[in-house]
């Protein structure tokens, strides 16, 4: 779909209000530099399948942005397997107060990144290559931990609940999540239970659904906490 900037950026400025997400003209002309550098350097690097500006507005942009009202302004937030920054850096851009790591194994995508930083102007922002299971011995905890399309939503939380402060938030983003996976988080620490224990921790899980604007596509993320008594919730 061949768009115009003025047309991309209203795309995101309307699309953001879907999500209840205010995006200004700072905010939007950093999206847009955001997107133009992933679409030059997927050129080289496989960054996304995803290259239809339209399509990177709205897949990208948008459903990263769409946990935005349940994430407390100043928090501490850590992406894993950040790839091309999302949901991170988007989230950075729409709630400016937050101190934000990114993770990725990868070195070129580490490089991207940083570069995507310093072409925005971010501040109070990292990007770290490594794998979250390295992590596991640091010292620092964070407020909110998130990741989108992470092949396993089991290892996923077993390797961000030791990373996760006190009172803290796991989110995945993800298509439709099936019961299935639910159920081997819930299960993965105590199975005789079922009290939704993963390493001796009671976890609470909530579900919610949404569709992206636009394109009506179904899409859902899960947030989780620690918590005395493991419960599923829609």
């Amino acid at each position: 779909m061949e768009i115009g900037s003025a047309e991309w950026e209203n795309i995101i400025i309307s699309g953001a209000k879907f999500f209840d997400v205010n995006v200004g003209l700072k905010e939007v002309r950093q999206f847009s530099i955001h997107a133009g550098e992933l679409l030059k350097w997927n050129l080289k690097i496989n960054l996304t399948a995803i290259t239809d500006p339209f399509e990177v507005a709205v897949k990208h942009f948008l459903d990263s942005i769409a946990p935005a009202g349940i994430i407390p302004a100043g928090a501490s937030m850590l992406d894993i397997g950040s790839g091309g920054g999302f949901p991170g850096i988007p989230l950075k851009v729409v709630i400016p107060t937050l101190s934000v790591s990114l993770v990725d194994s990868s070195r070129k995508k580490i490089t991207f990144l940083k570069h995507v930083i310093r072409r925005t102007g971010i501040e109070d922002i990292e990007a770290v290559q490594g794998r979250v299971e390295e992590l596991a011995g640091s010292t620092k905890l964070f407020d909110v931990i998130i990741c989108r399309a992470f092949s396993s939503l089991e290892m996923f939380v077993g390797s961000a609940l030791p990373l996760l402060a006190p009172n803290g938030i796991i989110i995945s983003l993800k298509g439709k999540i099936n019961p299935e996976e639910i159920e081997a988080v819930r299960a993965s620490g105590d199975k005789k239970r079922g009290t939704g224990k993963i390493s001796g921790l009671s976890i609470d899980i909530k579900i919610k659904k949404y569709l992206l604007p636009y394109i009506d596509s179904e899409r859902t993320f899960m947030i989780i906490k620690k918590t005395s008594l493991g419960a599923v919730t829609k």
